[in-house]
């Protein structure tokens, strides 16, 4: 064990965003794991007084938990940077980077990485008329977990019928068919790849309810198309400036061999849940649970 262990971590969790169950769930976990390594944990629900309780609990780091928007984006990384607390996962700049869909496929795009045709338009505009010829996906430009995603296919007889709470301004983007595809990177090493099975598109409750999905690790893949999995996860961590875990998704259509390969997103905080797919990758590469969120404590660190 480091110098670190039994030190008092404050686990972020909860918070304000869409995401805020699974957070919750991700950080009992954590904080779980984190007490059975050793550590003092207190377990923090984010809210508006966020900084306060920080400065009351004095932890040495934070670990964040947080999923979606204020959390996953570099709002409460700038205020942890503020505070001189260190933390988990990525900094400023790379969680704002890895959140906003557009910059980062700009980043993708200057790294020589395939990703699928998009543009923005008003949810308005979405709502009246195909941006795009069909098939396509619209979902919001800033949000995670799949929410909000609606997929128009072939063919549909008109535009999607998006809710009234979906953003002024969302992404269209092509519609690639085929396998659900993820890789993990931990550190500077991409860790496996998974091959994720549901009856139709991977959406919020798929994502996060038991029996919603299959994960199979490692995916059964071509030779270069698993390779290539874990050369694009890599160099999109590195593209954004990534620090500790991210996971990057894809789609593959298979009839097109490698080149039917392209990168979807990267998440700057995987979810960390009993059906999460980042922990079932460092498992595969015998690392536990706890043994991961203790590795992410150690890793901790301001300025990132």
């Amino acid at each position: 064990m480091s110098s670190r262990t039994a030190n008092r971590i404050a686990v972020l969790k909860g918070g304000p965003s869409a995401e805020r169950d699974v957070s919750l769930d991700s950080g009992a976990a954590c904080a779980q794991a984190l007490r059975e390594f050793g550590y003092d944990v207190v377990e923090v629900d984010a809210d508006v007084d966020l900084a306060a309780r920080l400065l009351e609990q004095k932890p040495d780091v934070v670990f964040n938990a947080l999923h979606g928007r204020w959390g996953e984006d570099g709002c409460v990384q700038g205020m942890l940077e503020w505070l001189k607390i260190p933390y988990t996962h990525s900094g400023v700049l790379a969680s704002a980077m890895a959140m906003d869909k557009v910059r980062s496929k700009e980043a993708y795009r200057a790294a020589g990485l395939p990703v699928v045709d998009s543009l923005l338009t008003s949810a308005i505009s979405a709502k009246a008329s195909h941006p795009m010829q069909p098939p396509y996906v619209v979902k919001p430009n800033n949000e995670g977990s799949s929410v909000g995603i609606y997929i128009v296919d072939k063919n549909a007889n008109g535009p999607a019928k998006l809710e009234d709470d979906m953003p002024e301004i969302v992404m269209v983007e092509a519609f690639i068919p085929g396998r659900e595809l993820s890789t993990a990177v931990l550190g500077d090493r991409a860790l496996s790849v998974t091959d994720i099975l549901t009856e139709g598109w991977y959406d919020y409750h798929a994502k996060y309810s038991v029996g919603g999905s299959t994960h199979v690790v490692p995916a059964d893949l071509p030779d270069d198309v698993f390779a290539a999995c874990l050369n694009y996860a890599r160099r999109a961590h590195d593209a954004l400036g990534c620090k500790g875990l991210s996971r990057t998704d894809f789609r593959w259509d298979e009839t097109r061999g490698l080149a039917g390969l392209f990168l979807l997103e990267t998440n700057t905080q995987p979810g960390m849940t009993a059906t999460s797919l980042a922990p079932e990758q460092a498992a595969h590469c015998g690392m536990d649970f706890p043994a991961l969120c203790h590795w992410l404590v150690e890793d901790a660190s301001c300025q990132r």
